[in-house]
């Protein structure tokens, strides 16, 4: 059977249940990532010369050997330690205790949850050596997917290793990591932590690039040597030491070695950044001609030790808390030295909670030494209202990351997102170098403001449908066909609230607006045909979907009243939970409609289906007839029961009729028999007898449409099984093509569209709602119902 790549997720995720309980997720980490390296090397550079060595008794294969043996714990820790002697890794994959009694426990409990770590890393899915399409970077997503999941069941205080994977990705791209063309240029982290940055930087230069990175925890630094042994980094330089008081990368005259990128995620505002250093004479000349940071906030001293380690033509990032753009006193003096010196070159505001340490919102601040000089302005983007739910944090979605990168690398300004803000406003007198998001783009959204004149006096507010301008310019007759002038700056509706929808959607000016989008659709999907169709065992699934979602941007970023990111966003989401999975699949095995049988719990077949084509698509496809045969017998089936249903109801009303045939709630159809038979000459019974035997009947029919349903479903898995064996390569790519991805997608488009349509229908059947009836309307009203009441009082003798 093949695997899917979400599988091979699940089942390095299903290995750490065996230790989740036994211990907190940031120390269990520590263990997983050290079989997961071991049994990632031994796959992979067993029988190949490369730059890890294999040594006798250090592989996976020993592990395998201790399944169940009271040693086990023990072997394990030998096997890793001849491992890390090998290759120099002591310190890096041995610093977990595997026969640790406090954390795992003795006897058959370690045994049984060892036994259990290593039988699940011996699954199909995790064999590394034939697992990875070329060029794409399998394992390396699977241990990100282990970061993301260990960061967030860490807790609070201990996930600050982890810098989640988009918002790394943003910053690979801000900073112009692409534009590096020699292996030989640099990028460094001074708090790398699990050396997330540093691998999205390293993915998007097109040859590669030099990495260092210092971590202060040594036990996050062998995590992160591991992440880029993984990721195919071997020779990445990652050092143990604390940043501040001492940075690890020096040049021999002792000053601070100088990078071409620089990245961090440092600890944010911290408090005991100063230890054991004296500011006031850092012999690095961090601070000089800046400031001295705050002695309990460390946050500038991170952003000016980036700031010192960039070569004059670097360009970096650092993510750091909001405070830092708008703190007064010794920290509004940094910033303003900072921003005299040209060297910040962009602010993107984050949303709250995407972090694992802290709820708190972030911002990344874009540096650019080389352009220093003639910067004339900052491009701020406020990107804190783009995010989804996830779990309990939040995260930017594909679409978020890809507004946020156009909008800075394209200097695009969009109201209420981005903007370029000149140096000379910042730095005028209303500001003074305040860089709070807020001063310089207003994201709130217009709050709609009851007209009072409308509900005085009736009618809608000219200004309100003014407001939908994007639409008239699609629909300039709709606007029309809809309202009518009532007086001056207020209209009427012209149809009956009811007709809205109808009138919208019947609108020949909508159908031409709605059938076009749906022809740039079907254009994206004539362009991508081609490329979907070179799909082969060992193409680049993440090439491949860069390319597709390019194309889809493109032919969506000139259509009015479509978001071209939330088209690219269904495709990436569709991209995420099905196409990925059957591209990763066509690249390892090709175009293959191999079948699998699915077992129950206990082992027995139960039924069988196809990774990559799905039976229900070649049912749709090939054996519709069928299908619809079998969706009418069993409709029929329902009919039956529902009739049985009612009549059983129908007479538990006063007399039960069944009560002589009914057990525990339940009729019985040996009794029921057995009822009929006993009062079928009794003209006593007359009534009785024949409620019993339509039901009788009605139960005859249901056995035998159950009967005639599971011979044709047979029938119908029988005949598919057998055209599964006869599918051509042509006809599986068409199928998972044309009837599986390219119809899904269409039905989501289908979607956005109707989503379109509703939202002008929904603003004007509010506006017609809000001023339906004006306050002289109900002021009438009550006075004819007054007026109603005082007649009946005085009709009833009451007088007053």
């Amino acid at each position: 059977m093949a695997i899917k790549k979400s599988k091979i997720y699940s089942e390095l995720w299903k290995s750490c249940d065996e230790l989740r309980g036994k211990m907190d997720a940031s120390q269990y980490k520590d263990y997983i990532l050290s079989i997961l390296f071991v049994k990632y090397v031994s796959d992979k550079y067993e029988k190949l010369a490369s730059a890890i060595t294999i040594p006798k008794g250090g592989s996976f294969k020993d592990m395998v050997l201790l399944k169940g043996k009271n040693e086990i714990g023990e072997g394990i820790n030998k096997i890793i330690a001849k491992l890390a002697e090998e290759n120099g890794l002591k310190g890096i994959i041995d610093i977990a205790d595997f026969n640790d009694p406090d954390k795992l426990g003795s006897g058959k409990t370690k045994v049984d949850a060892l036994t259990n770590i290593i039988s699940n890393f011996q699954n199909e899915s995790l064999d590394f050596s034939k697992n990875g399409a070329d060029g794409d970077d399998l394992l390396g997503d699977a241990y990100e997917y282990l970061m993301r999941n260990f960061a967030t069941q860490s807790g609070k205080s201990k996930g600050q290793f982890y810098t989640p994977s988009e918002v790394s990705q943003v910053i690979a791209k801000v900073i112009g990591a692409n534009d590096i063309k020699r292996k030989d240029r640099t990028v460094y982290d001074p708090t790398c932590g699990s050396g997330s940055l540093l691998l999205k930087v390293a993915y998007e230069t097109p040859h590669g690039i030099t990495i260092y990175g210092q971590e202060n925890d040594n036990a996050t630094r062998a995590m992160t040597v591991m992440n880029m042994w993984i990721h195919e980094n071997e020779d990445a330089d990652i050092r143990n030491d604390n940043t501040i008081y001492n940075p690890c990368f020096k040049e021999k005259d002792g000053t601070l070695k100088k990078f071409d990128l620089v990245v961090s995620n440092p600890p944010f505002s911290d408090k005991a950044w100063s230890n054991g250093i004296d500011p006031s004479h850092d012999k690095f000349e961090r601070f000089d001609g800046y400031g001295i940071p705050p002695k309990k906030n460390g946050d500038y001293a991170f952003l000016l030790h980036v700031l010192k380690s960039l070569k004059s033509t670097g360009k970096g990032a650092i993510i750091l808390p909001h405070g830092v753009l708008f703190r007064g006193n010794v920290e509004a003096e940094i910033r303003k030295n900072i921003l005299k010196r040209g060297y910040i070159k962009g602010i993107i505001g984050l949303p709250p909670n995407l972090f694992y340490g802290t709820g708190i919102p972030a911002s990344i601040i874009i540096l650019d030494k080389e352009n220093a000089q003639n910067r004339k302005g900052i491009f701020i983007i406020d990107a804190s209202k783009g995010f989804v739910k996830d779990g309990n944090k939040n995260r930017l979605q594909a679409r978020d990351i890809r507004k946020i990168v156009d909008a800075f690398t394209k200097h695009l300004e969009i109201p209420k997102f981005s903007r370029l803000v000149p140096l000379s406003e910042i730095a005028d007198e209303k500001n003074d170098y305040n860089l709070n998001i807020p001063r310089y783009i207003d994201s709130q959204e217009e709050e709609i403001i009851q007209d009072i004149d409308g509900h005085l006096n009736g009618g809608i507010p000219k200004k309100d449908i003014d407001a939908l301008e994007e639409y008239w310019k699609v629909c300039p007759n709709l606007r029309k066909l809809l309202f009518v002038h009532l007086r001056e700056n207020y209209v009427a509706l012209k149809i009956e609230k009811s007709e809205i929808k109808t009138t919208i959607f019947e609108n020949s000016e909508f159908k031409e607006f709605l059938n076009k989008i749906k022809k740039s659709f079907q254009k994206w999907k004539q362009n991508i045909i081609p490329t979907l169709n070179e799909i082969k065992i060992g193409t680049n699934p993440k090439e491949m979907i860069l390319l597709i979602s390019e194309d889809i941007l493109e032919k969506f970023s000139k259509l009015e009243l479509v978001d071209k990111y939330s088209i690219y966003q269904k495709l990436m989401t569709y991209w995420d939970e099905t196409m990925q999975d059957d591209v990763y699949l066509i690249s390892l095995n090709g175009w293959n409609a191999a079948t699998f049988s699915i077992e129950d719990s206990k082992g027995k077949t139960k039924g069988w289906d196809s990774e990559l084509v799905p039976k229900n698509i070649v049912i749709q496809k090939y054996f519709a007839k069928q299908k619809i045969a079998i969706d009418e017998l069993e409709r029929k089936l329902e009919d039956i029961i529902l009739q049985m249903q009612t009549i059983d109801e129908e007479n538990q009303v006063e007399e039960d009729l069944f009560s002589e045939v009914r057990i525990n709630e339940k009729i019985s159809k040996k009794d029921l028999a057995k009822r009929i038979k006993e009062i079928k000459n009794d003209s006593e019974f007359f009534d009785e007898l024949e409620i019993l035997t339509k039901y009788q009947n009605l139960t005859e029919e249901e056995k035998k449409l159950k009967k005639e349903i599971k011979t044709s479903e047979e029938k119908l898995d029988e005949d598919v099984h057998k055209r599964y064996a006869d599918l051509k390569e042509s006809e599986i790519k068409k199928l998972i093509i044309q009837d599986k991805w390219l119809d899904s997608l269409n039905h989501f488009i289908d979607a956005e569209l109707e989503q379109i349509s509703y939202n002008l229908a929904g603003r004007i059947d509010e506006l017609a709602e809000r001023y339906d009836v004006s306050l002289s309307d109900l002021t009438n009203d009550v006075q004819v119902l007054a007026k109603n009441v005082d007649e009946h009082l005085k009709q009833m003798g009451f007088k007053w």
